[in-house]
């Protein structure tokens, strides 16, 4: 007796004219200027919360910002590196020392940075709802 395979039927009614418009809205929205401004307040909150012992590490955050067709990106990045490993990335995730022991990592990024996501996605919604 042969097992016949299960079928998936999709229908719609209507069109995405309303989905293709609210897309090429968000593509043009002004709120993208705004980048330069919650980069550096980014690199600002980084600098203040990154564990200091020389400070070298805290002067070492800057943003970049890359756009594409399809997206826009706003990086931050650390500069302070120790035998080519991010000394950013050893705080943050901790690490073995040359002894054998562990230096437990401490989250200092995301709480950082989760006061300018929020005001990234709370410009964009006014932006949104704006157009």
């Amino acid at each position: 007796m042969a097992r016949s395979m299960p079928s998936i039927t999709f229908s719609y009614k209507g069109d995405w004219k309303k989905t293709r418009n609210f897309l090429k809205t968000a593509q043009r929205l002004s709120f993208l200027s705004s980048l330069d401004k919650y980069g550096q307040e980014g690199v600002e909150a980084l600098r203040a919360a990154t564990p200091v012992r020389t400070g070298e590490t805290a002067d070492s955050w800057s943003y970049e910002i890359e756009r594409t067709t399809d997206s826009v990106t706003l990086r931050w990045v650390n500069s302070s590196n120790n035998k080519s490993i991010p000394i950013v990335l050893l705080l943050q995730y901790g690490h073995m020392t040359g002894t054998g022991g562990y230096v437990q990592g401490i989250d200092f990024i995301n709480p950082a940075l989760k006061p300018i996501f929020d005001k990234i996605a709370k410009s964009a919604w006014e932006e949104v709802k704006r157009s």
